[in-house]
Order: C-alpha cells, then structure tokens, then sequence
C-alpha cells in the first residue's frame, strides 16, 4: 500500500504541474500589424543641360575657320579670345583647355555665358607670324580715338576679316567683360573699367598687374575706351609658350575661371561708340540653332 501510495502522489503531480507553471510564462504577444504611411514623393530636382555650341563664324583672309565656342546661356558674359597674334601659342592651348573645364564643370555657369575664340588669327598661326596673311597686325586694326591709319595697322579700321568677325561677337553676345590673352610681357593689363578684374585675376595667379598704356587702335583701345567694356590683355610669360600644357593650365586656370566667375561689385553699363561696321556676308556666319561641330 505504501508504494501504491507513492504511485499516486507521482500521478497526481505530474497531473497538477501544467496548472503549477501556467502563470510563470507570458503568451508573445502577437506581432503589431503595419499600418501603410503614404509619405511625401521626394522631388527629383532635374540636372540642368548644357548648352554647348562650337561652331565656325567666319573666315580668315585665307579661308581657313575661325571657330567660336559657346558654353552657357546666361545673362552674364563674358568673352575670351587669343591668338590675334599669331606667334603667341601658348594661349591657344589655355583656352581650349578652358572650353573643355567648362563643359565638365557645368554648375560654373549658372546665369553665365562664355563666349570663347580659341585662334582669332588663323593665318597668323598657320604662318607662325604676328600678323595676318595680308601683313595687318589685328591689334591695331579696330576703331579708337588714338588710331593710325597705315599698312602696318590697316589703312581703315576693322578693314581686315578677322577683327570684323571679333566687333560682330560683340555686337552680338554684349559681353560684360572681355579676356585677350597674349604673351610674352608676363602681367595683367586693363583698359576701360577693367580694374578690379584685373586685381582678382592677378591674386589668383601670381602675375603683377600693369597698366602698359592703350596702344593705337588696339583690341584694348575699341572695348575698354571706345566701348566701355571691362577688358582685360592677360600677358602670359614668354616661357609658358615651350612648357607643357597641362602645367601651363594648371598655373593659370583660376585666373581664368575667376573673369568667368566674376560679379563686380558694382555693375556698370557699357555704352555703344554708335559708329555702325559693315559687314560682309563671307565675313560673318551666325551659328545654327543646335551647333555644329567647329571647323565644319
């Protein structure tokens, strides 16, 4: 009896033990249903398109391309031109390197245009001589109070191809400022209200800034006095003209990227000499609405 006794106790606890430890553990609750949040579309800010153009605007004396690009579609513009000399190679090479950073480095031109003629004397580098084909030095060959008429500087202003095509980019875009690069005096030099771009220029590449005077009937003379346009002759080094490009750009580049980027602190409004330029049509070729490839 006493083993049966046993038994039943055993049975009995067993039996009980599911009643013992129900309370010691919790149910999971059950896991919370996802209740859809419509949250607010991100807007996606679209990248703005380049508006890039290389096309031929005219022709030299001898029929080769002067190729223009143009890169924005801002307000602001500001136009850069080298080789009106012909001997001065070394700004060819800045300002098509300076094409190419515009294009990559698009965002430099919000409200911005850049008008830029990597070779406006074609002949003159293809002779490898300061003048043009028919022995005109270009710089001397605009209109300006100090002007000499003589077959050295043209016997009557603007009577050369290429300084027509140089007066009809500016009659056309209305830069803000304008950038001559040449060589080999190694300063930055100003006509017109060019000062302070001058100054900024300078700081970001080391050259001095000196005031050479306007020299008769030159490209500085027309914009800066005749035209009140900012203009600025940046005098490269005789040396940049045998050293590598891409050291040449590096040196130079922020002077450049700072005219593109330059807001004055105060904006002043060129007035127009009112002499009107004939044209002829050979001369000038206005770019097609979507560009073409330059040369062509």
């Amino acid at each position: 009896m006493k083993h049966t006794g046993q038994i039943l106790r055993i049975f009995l606890f067993f039996l009980c033990l599911p009643l013992f430890t129900a309370g010691c553990y919790s149910r999971t609750p059950p896991l919370p249903v996802p209740i859809p949040v419509e949250l607010p579309s991100k807007k996606i800010t679209p990248q703005p398109v380049p508006v890039i153009k290389h096309y031929t605007v005219g022709r030299s004396v001898e029929d080769r391309p002067i190729d223009c690009h143009i890169i924005g579609e801002g307000e602001d513009v500001t136009f850069i031109l080298a080789s009106i000399h012909g001997d001065e190679k070394a700004g060819v090479n800045l300002a098509v390197r300076l094409v190419q950073h515009l294009e990559k480095h698009y965002y430099l031109l919000k409200g911005r245009k850049v008008v830029i003629i990597p070779v406006a004397n074609p002949d003159g580098r293809a002779l490898q001589i300061r003048y043009n084909a028919r022995g005109v030095d270009l710089n001397r060959n605009f209109t300006a109070l100090n002007r000499i008429n003589c077959s050295r500087f043209g016997m009557v202003e603007f009577s050369e191809p290429e300084t027509r095509i140089i007066d009809w980019i500016i009659q056309e875009h209305s830069p803000d400022r304008i950038v001559s690069i040449h060589g080999p005096l190694a300063c930055v030099d100003y006509d017109g209200p060019g000062r302070e771009l001058a100054y900024r220029m300078a700081d970001r590449c080391g050259l001095p800034v000196l005031k050479l005077g306007a020299k008769p009937g030159s490209f500085g003379s027309y914009a800066g006095e005749t035209l009140g346009i900012p203009i600025i002759t940046f005098e490269l080094p005789g040396e940049a003209d045998d050293q590598p490009r891409e050291y040449v750009w590096e040196l130079y580049r922020d002077a450049l990227i700072e005219a593109v980027t330059y807001t004055p602190l105060r904006r002043k409004n060129y007035v127009r000499s009112g002499k009107d330029v004939l044209f002829r049509q050979a001369d000038i070729r206005s770019p097609p609405v979507d560009g073409i490839q330059a040369g062509e």
